[in-house]
């Protein structure tokens, strides 16, 4: 586990559980470097001065808040320490309520919170609490230079805080061009529509799901890094013009799948399910 990014304590009524802050997630992107196009060497982004007219290092960089134009006043860390709120070194549960009354719009991101040695037993009886009582805790911390809103949900063995936008952090959908009662839909059409959501309803298994965009991609650098042809991506599929031929072709291609899925292998055995090309290269060595 990495370092902890923040200590403090989660605040309920007179209970208090000294706790460290863990990021829960990590990107698993594929990154790049922005090189020279005439000789292929790795750009440097600088700190630049045009007043001094001079690329200055990080430790001759400050904050500051542009409070009219171009006039600002500086903020040292202190300053950020002394800001005159309890949520800069507490987590304050304000509310309890149910997960499903939140939308998951304003999900930001994911941190994992550990007690201290003498909040074991006050953090156990936190996540017990909340695991059987089905809620999750609302609250407000100080992180990053800004009072977080945030939930914390029991997940296992861990309590998990989630931040979350404010509302007014939230993208109004008015301007968009969404259909409304002038587009009617048949009843047939939302019959197989239904028929299709059956079929394709399922227990939610994360870890069937991976990122096959990066292994493509992954796959493409290590074919030109070996000097080998690089297989081009397949057509995209054609402008659906019949909503109900659509509907029936997706529902039958469900159920073509569905019994190569089962249909056992010619020899009596099991089919094997097929695996991606990475994974038969990791098998392969």
């Amino acid at each position: 586990m990495a370092r902890s990014i923040w200590r403090g304590a989660i605040s309920f009524g007179l209970v208090s559980i000294p706790i460290r802050l863990y990021t829960a997630t990590e990107s698993k992107d594929v990154s790049f470097h922005l090189l020279h196009k005439a000789c292929h060497s790795r750009i440097k982004q600088q700190r630049y001065c045009p007043h001094d007219e001079m690329v200055i290092e990080w430790g001759d960089v400050e904050r500051g808040y542009e409070y009219a134009k171009d006039q600002y006043v500086v903020l040292e860390e202190e300053d950020f320490e002394k800001v005159p709120i309890a949520t800069t070194k507490a987590i304050d549960i304000t509310a309890f309520v149910g997960l499903d009354e939140v939308d998951p719009q304003y999900y930001e991101r994911s941190y994992y919170l550990e007690p201290e040695d003498v909040g074991k037993k006050p953090y156990a009886l936190l996540r017990k609490t909340l695991e059987e009582t089905r809620r999750v805790a609302v609250a407000k911390v100080a992180l990053r230079q800004k009072e977080q809103l945030c939930l914390i949900r029991a997940k296992d063995s861990v309590l998990v805080m989630q931040t979350m936008f404010y509302p007014d952090e939230l993208r109004s959908e008015e301007e968009l061009a969404l259909p409304g009662s002038e587009v009617a839909v048949e009843a047939r059409e939302l019959q197989m529509a239904r028929s299709l959501v059956d079929m394709l309803t399922a227990e939610f298994e994360p870890t069937q799901y991976r990122d096959h965009y990066r292994e493509a991609l992954l796959e493409v650098i290590e074919a030109k890094v070996s000097g080998h042809a690089i297989a081009e991506a397949p057509p995209a599929q054609g402008k659906v013009v019949d909503l109900m031929e659509a509907l029936r072709a997706s529902v039958e291609a469900v159920k073509k799948e569905r019994s190569a899925r089962t249909a056992p292998a010619k020899d009596g055995a099991e089919a094997e399910p097929v695996a991606s090309a990475p994974a038969r290269r990791r098998k392969a060595g």
